[in-house]
């Protein structure tokens, strides 16, 4: 009893910082549950867990894009009158007759399409003192001008001014006696190499040998902007291509294209 009598404010002053102590080690773990506590709740904010989405019903949309993929012909010439009224055509004979699938533009056959060339060839070399003068050989099958078609020579130097057709650009090899010429087209721009034993060629039309059985009526080597009449109609040759003839009805500008199956 002398003892705690004696030692009881040392006794009290350890318990009490025995318990101190205590506090701080219980902080220490504390804080460092917060802290994590802390660091997740910022991580689910940042980056919230998300629950993936029900897998979405495209089931009506693949139906719709089924349907437009399977093509619907709806034929609205043959017997359909709404838009086609009936129509008729004034036979060799003077009688009416009418415009049934035996007449009329839809019976033309195209029977033929020829290419129509513009060709370019390296004929001759004039040899004197200014120089070698090259003779070039044009033919244009496509012009609109029948004197146009023929075969035109052209005697041109290197360095003169361009032509209607062509530029001289280069000689390859000795002038007098060159392997090719460079001629830059002027309706393009390209630049074409032309040899003596190799002529440059190029399709720029298309000629079309068409018939009208209905009236036994051959149109052969017709051209663009040809005028031909059959069926009771006149019309033009709006365009020739290696596929299809287009004709334009006169009356109407009405076009229709005509394929062309060899």
């Amino acid at each position: 009893m002398d003892f705690l009598k004696k030692n009881y404010e040392k006794l009290l002053l350890g318990l009490v910082l025995a318990g101190l102590i205590g506090v701080l080690a219980f902080m220490t773990f504390y804080i460092s549950g917060d802290k994590a506590e802390m660091e997740q709740t910022s991580k689910n904010l940042v980056n919230p867990p998300v629950k993936p989405l029900p897998a979405l019903d495209l089931t009506v949309q693949s139906n719709v894009v089924a349907r437009l993929q399977t093509s619907v012909n709806l034929d609205l010439e043959a017997n359909h009158k709404l838009f086609n009224p009936l129509e008729w055509q004034l036979g060799m004979d003077g009688n009416l007759i009418k415009a049934v699938t035996k007449t009329g533009l839809k019976v033309v056959g195209v029977s033929k399409i020829t290419p129509l060339f513009l060709n370019i060839t390296f004929d001759s070399v004039i040899t004197n003192t200014t120089g070698a003068l090259y003779v070039i050989g044009v033919e244009r099958q496509a012009a609109p001008l029948p004197y146009k078609r023929r075969k035109q020579p052209y005697y041109i130097s290197l360095g003169d001014k361009p032509n209607d057709t062509f530029a001289l650009v280069e000689v390859k090899g000795v002038p007098e006696n060159p392997d090719s010429l460079s001629l830059k087209l002027l309706d393009t721009g390209d630049v074409v190499s032309v040899l003596r034993a190799k002529p440059f060629s190029r399709v720029d039309g298309y000629l079309a040998d068409f018939r009208y059985d209905p009236e036994k009526k051959v149109f052969n080597a017709r051209r663009k902007n040809d005028k031909v009449s059959f069926g009771g109609g006149d019309y033009t040759v709006f365009d020739v291509n290696q596929n299809e003839l287009i004709l334009s009805d006169q009356s109407n500008q009405k076009k229709t294209s005509l394929p062309y199956k060899p």
